[in-house]
C-alpha cells in the first residue's frame, strides 16, 4: 500500500485509532500533528482540496480516503482484494 498520510490531533481518539491501525498492519504512514504543526482545518482543506469539518483526514498516496471509519473500511477492502 502507498504511504498513508494522517492529518490529526493527539487529543483525538479517532486519529489515534487510525494511527494505531497503520502500526498494527505495518502500513507506511506519515502522522501530521495539526497542533504541533500549527495547522487549522482550513489549512488541511487547502491541502486536500475539500472542506474539512472533522479529524482525522486521511490520504493513501494522493487519494483522499476520508476519516477514521472510511479508512478502516478502505483497509478491509484492500485486504479482501489481496486475499483473492
Amino acid at each position: 500500500m502507498e504511504q498513508v498520510t494522517i492529518y490529526g490531533r493527539t487529543s483525538c481518539g479517532f486519529c489515534l485509532r487510525a494511527k494505531g491501525l497503520c502500526e498494527a498492519k505495518g502500513l507506511p504512514y506519515k502522522w501530521v500533528d495539526m497542533m504541533s504543526e500549527g495547522l487549522s482545518k482550513a489549512d488541511i482543506s487547502d491541502r486536500i482540496g475539500r472542506p474539512v469539518h472533522t479529524v482525522p483526514q486521511i490520504l493513501v498516496g494522493d487519494r483522499y480516503i476520508g476519516g477514521c471509519d472510511e479508512f478502516f473500511a478502505f483497509v478491509r477492502h484492500q485486504e479482501a482484494e489481496t486475499a483473492r
